[in-house]
């Protein structure tokens, strides 16, 4: 007898591509402010959560009020970049729908937060006037496909970054329905059918990922993607990408079957129709041997260790009908954004903005609301979730500058801060048991000094936090690493490495803070008296504290 299908299954078999009850959801059910249950599944698949402010839940509650429901809009931008007009349009919509906060995403997009039921329809609809949208932004599908965002680290950068789009656009679903729902049917560009080969009716076990890095850079976290394509690049031309598959974080506390793992590499593709053809079989392999049955365990990385390394490469060299070619040498040597002004090998210029956990402050909305108001200057935001200014002229490069000057935007902040990053947490996410993205400035502060005592406060030391064990904010390839258990209560992880090519390991559980400043005064002190020579931190605590 087969395993009982996960409910979610029998949700995007019978939803009629997607659309399940979500008009009636959105237009009659004025008594709620949420969606009904199955619409709450099938919601994601156009880029969008429910979420209620939890800090909110106790006072409502007494009042016996329903939770104050609102949504997180997320856009689809591969790649992380769009032009000065999309910026406009999305700052004014961000005033107009929301709470007027615009955060950048670890996976090079926006994410609007607090928009009510009511303001869904016409928030996509003023998104599309500026061509963007945010189909197949969450749910059972390929997510936004990132690419490594610093144009002067290879003059075919615009090559390799055009990959995103292309391979965005191959993997979306055919459905119509985000149009059908919330543009009023209105057709943007024609489909001969709705009828999806690839995602079929079922759409693939779960969240799929998929980042490309140009090395030396790292920025993207590549080992962390279900797909992670490296490329290669000699004598300033692109000869194809190595293939890593199986990456993924999230873990479930108290659930030794789940875990995090990173990707493994299984070839090399050396031509466009190669590379295209693997990646789109790739999911097909997960489409039909993934697990519905346990969500849980239903991440490519799990399939792959069903399967084999060379069991799932067997599978999808027949799917593809061609070898794959043996890996081809590489090497990071950087993972984080290069700050303030750099040039590329066109002389154009490019500025990098720290966000702080993509947290735009009012004072950097303001700043480049005026930098987009000049047209000079593309908007790419980084996996690390900061921004860059990109394509700037010499001519143009005086206006900004005086309009960094102007917002006092140039603020220095400690390498430790540039370094860290925390997912969203408390109060909108519902999986959150602790804080992150609120609480880490704060904490970070507080280990600034311990930096100073031991000299380190220029050491590119990773740290990174987030309130559950779902790994949003990628804490499990960092060398300071902070995973929610509880309020005010985190598992510290340590021991990864500086370029992502590493996890991390428990050291030690449910640490409150002080407890986790004592750690890492001890382990810092450690750090100075003991490391070998050039040894980075991540790379000591793992010889010689795990």
């Amino acid at each position: 007898m087969s395993e009982k299908l996960s409910p979610i299954e029998a949700i995007k078999t019978k939803s009629d591509g997607l659309r399940g009850t979500l008009k009636e959801s959105i237009d009659l059910d004025n008594h709620t402010g949420n969606v009904r249950p199955d619409d709450e599944t099938l919601v994601k698949f156009h880029g969008m959560y429910v979420q209620d402010d939890r800090d909110r839940r106790a006072e409502r509650a007494a009042k016996k009020l329903d939770k104050l429901y609102s949504f997180m809009i997320r856009l689809r931008i591969p790649g992380g970049v769009i032009n000065a007009e999309q910026w406009i349009a999305t700052h004014d919509i961000s005033e107009e729908y929301g709470t007027g906060t615009l955060k950048i995403t670890t996976r090079q997009t926006l994410q609007l937060h607090g928009l009510l039921k009511h303001q869904l329809r016409p928030t996509i609809q003023a998104f599309n006037v500026a061509k963007l949208d945010s189909i197949a932004a969450c749910g059972d599908v390929n997510r936004n496909v990132i690419a490594s965002s610093h144009p002067q680290l290879s003059p075919l950068h615009k090559e390799i970054y055009e990959y995103a789009d292309k391979i965005s656009t191959l993997l979306l679903p055919k459905t119509q329905s985000y149009y059908d729902v919330f543009i009023d049917g209105e057709k943007i560009y024609e489909r001969s059918s709705e009828a999806d080969p690839l995602y079929e009716d079922r759409y693939l076990p779960r969240k799929f990922k998929i980042a490309i890095a140009i090395p030396p850079s790292n920025d993207v976290d590549v080992f962390t993607n279900d797909i992670g394509l490296i490329a290669i690049v000699e004598n300033n031309e692109l000869k194809g990408f190595n293939i890593a598959i199986g990456g993924g974080l999230a873990t479930t506390h108290g659930n030794p079957n789940t875990y995090s793992r990173l990707g493994s590499i299984i070839g090399f593709t050396d031509t466009e129709e190669k590379t295209l053809k693997a990646v789109y079989e790739i999911l097909t392999v997960q489409r039909d041997f993934g697990n519905r049955v346990d969500r849980k365990l239903s991440r490519l990385k799990y399939t792959v260790d069903k399967l084999t390394v060379e069991g799932f490469k067997e599978e999808l060299e027949k799917r593809i009908g061609f070898k794959l070619a043996p890996e081809k040498p590489f090497e990071f040597t950087e993972r984080s954004d290069r700050f303030g002004w750099e040039q590329n090998h066109e002389g154009k210029w490019f500025y990098t903005l720290f966000v702080e956990h993509g947290v735009i402050k009012p004072y950097q909305k303001e700043f480049l609301y005026e930098v987009a108001k000049l047209n000079v200057s593309n908007f790419i935001f980084s996996g690390n979730q900061n921004l860059i200014l990109g394509e700037i002229s010499n001519e143009n490069k005086v206006k900004i500058e005086q309009l960094i000057t102007q917002f006092n935007i140039a603020k220095e902040d400690s390498v430790l801060r540039k370094n860290s990053m925390a997912c969203v947490a408390l109060p909108t996410c519902p999986l959150a048991l602790a804080e992150a993205q609120r609480y880490l400035p704060v904490l970070v502060t507080k280990i600034e000094p311990i930096l100073e005592k031991y000299n380190l406060q220029n050491d590119e030391i990773t740290i990174r936090m987030t309130g559950c064990p779902n790994g949003c904010g990628r804490p499990y390839v960092s060398e300071l690493g902070f995973i929610g258990t509880g309020p005010e209560q985190y598992n510290f992880m340590l021991g990864g490495d500086r370029y992502g090519e590493r996890l991390n390991k428990l050291y030690k559980e449910k640490q409150t803070e002080s407890q986790i400043l004592e750690e890492v005064d001890s382990l810092l002190g450690r750090y100075v008296n003991e490391r070998n020579q050039g040894e980075t931190f991540g790379d000591f605590a793992f010889r010689a504290i795990l």
